[in-house]
């Protein structure tokens, strides 16, 4: 069994998740998959929860709260939302390995410094073995790399970040964690009468777009 993970250096909750995910992986095989969250957003005409007044407010209170609770290190950036394509890229050019990702995260929601160009991120990069940032994220195969792994996400029908796609099952969100324990220990449970017709249950009015 093996899953991709899908995530955004933008998203809190993918920092918040990826210690569970690193566990999770002495039990299944897991592809750590950066997306661009903004580009998923806009291909389901969506807005992001920072996009939206009173939701954004809830939002970093819950992600305050969450790591409180769970007792990770957590401090949000000087600035949010920020454009996070030159980490994506840096993670990329790093090789897209766990403990790269595992650095940019903690660079900008553990240490709440900014990840939004190579100047910001000259320190973690060096971290990871990588002294020129801006030629390293401007190489034609990493940008490349990222668009490609951005479209086979939405592909799969991704429309949040962190997405955890197991076989052909995607749970979403930190908050999902134990919902995917839970199915790895039974696999069978949404093949029950219950998740099969909620599944298909009919739209009774329709908002127009």
């Amino acid at each position: 069994m093996r899953a991709d993970w899908y995530f955004d250096f933008i998203s809190p909750f993918s920092y918040l998740q990826l210690g569970k995910i690193l566990a999770m992986r002495s039990r299944i095989e897991i592809t750590p998959v950066p997306i661009v969250f903004g580009a998923v957003l806009k291909h389901h005409g969506q807005l992001g929860p920072a996009e939206i007044r009173g939701k954004r407010e809830f939002t970093y209170r819950f992600a305050q709260w969450t790591a409180e609770r769970e007792g990770v290190s957590f401090r949000f950036p000087p600035a949010h939302p920020f454009n996070p394509i030159a980490a994506l890229r840096l993670a990329i050019a790093a090789g897209t390995t766990w403990p790269a990702i595992g650095a940019i995260f903690e660079h900008i929601w553990k240490h709440g410094r900014a990840g939004d160009d190579a100047e910001a991120l000259a320190d973690v990069a060096r971290d990871i073995g990588i002294t020129d940032v801006a030629e390293a994220t401007a190489r034609e195969d990493v940008k490349s790399a990222l668009r490609a792994n951005t479209e086979a996400a939405v592909a799969a029908g991704v429309f949040g970040v962190p997405t955890l796609r197991i076989g052909g099952e995607l749970f979403w969100g930190n908050d999902a964690t134990p919902m995917i324990d839970d199915w790895l220990a039974r696999p069978d449970r949404f093949a029950e009468s219950e998740y099969r017709r909620v599944a298909t249950l009919p739209r009774a009015i329709e908002r127009k777009r």
